[in-house]
C-alpha cells in the first residue's frame, strides 16, 4: 500500500477520530498513527498479517476501540494494558497464549473477544476487570476453568469449542453471570457443577455438543430453579 494512501486514511482519521485499514496485507503496525494519537477513538486493523503491536500502542491513551481479528498476533505488549479508556478489544483469529501480566489494569473494558487463538485457561487477569460485559474465549484449547472465574464481572463467557473436561465450582458466584456458553466441549454429566444450575444468576447456559445428552440434565437437581431464571428472562426480552 503507497503511502499516499496511507496518507489520505490519516486525513479522514484526523476528522473522523476512526482508523480504519482491513484487508492490505499489512505487516506492521502503522507508526504514523501515532501523530494522530490524541485524536484515535477507534483503530480497527484487521484481517492483515501484523506480527507485533508495538510498545508505542500506549500513546493512544483516547482509544476506546482497537480491533486486530484476523492478524499473526502471538505475544501482546504490556504497554496495551496502560489504555485507561479501552472499552472494546477484538483479536479474534490470532496466534495468542497468553494475556500480558498486566491486562487487569485495562479498567474500562467492556468486551473482549479472543476467539480462535491459542489460550489453554480462562486468563486470571480478567477477574480483575470491574466493567467486563462480554467476553468470547471460544475456539481456543482451553481445558479447564480456575476457582478465579468465580470473581469475573462479566455477563456473558463464551467458551464454546474448546477441550474443556473441568469446570470449577465457583463459576456459580459469578456475581453478574446470565449467559454460559460450552457448547462443544469435552464434559462429563458430573463434571458440570450442580450449582450452575442451584445456586447461580445464569439464566442461559449451552451445554450442546459435550459428552452427555442433553436431556440428562434436565435431571439434575436444581434443574427446575434454572428454568425458572430461563423463563423469566426470556419473558423480560419477549
Amino acid at each position: 500500500m503507497g503511502n499516499s494512501a496511507l496518507k489520505a486514511h490519516l486525513e479522514t482519521a484526523q476528522k473522523t477520530g476512526v482508523f480504519q485499514l482491513t484487508g492490505k496485507g499489512l505487516s506492521e503496525f502503522p507508526e504514523d498513527l501515532q501523530k494522530l494519537s490524541s485524536n484515535l477513538r477507534t483503530i480497527d486493523l484487521s484481517n492483515n498479517k501484523i506480527e507485533l503491536l508495538p510498545p508505542l500502542i500506549e500513546k493512544f491513551s483516547f482509544l476506546k476501540s482497537l480491533s486486530l481479528n484476523n492478524n499473526k498476533l502471538t505475544a501482546l505488549p504490556e504497554e496495551l494494558c496502560k489504555l485507561k479508556k479501552l472499552e472494546t478489544l477484538h483479536l479474534n483469529g490470532n496466534h495468542l497464549r497468553q494475556l500480558p501480566a498486566a491486562f487487569g489494569q485495562l479498567s474500562a473494558l467492556k468486551t473482549l473477544s479472543l476467539s480462535g487463538n491459542q489460550l489453554r485457561t480462562v486468563p486470571t487477569q480478567l477477574s480483575g476487570l470491574r466493567q467486563l460485559d462480554v467476553v468470547d474465549l471460544s475456539k481456543n484449547q482451553i481445558q479447564n476453568v480456575p476457582d478465579t472465574v468465580g470473581e469475573l464481572q462479566a455477563i456473558e463467557l463464551n467458551l464454546n469449542q474448546n477441550q474443556i473436561s473441568q469446570i470449577s465450582v465457583q463459576i456459580s458466584h459469578c456475581p453478574r453471570l446470565k449467559v454460559l456458553r460450552l457448547e462443544e466441549n469435552c464434559l462429563e454429566l458430573s463434571m458440570l457443577p450442580q450449582s450452575i444450575l442451584s445456586d447461580s444468576q445464569i439464566s442461559l447456559l449451552a451445554v450442546e455438543g459435550n459428552l452427555f445428552e442433553i436431556k440428562k440434565l434436565r435431571e439434575l437437581e436444581g434443574y427446575d430453579k434454572y428454568m425458572e431464571r430461563f423463563t423469566a428472562t426470556k419473558k423480560k426480552f419477549a
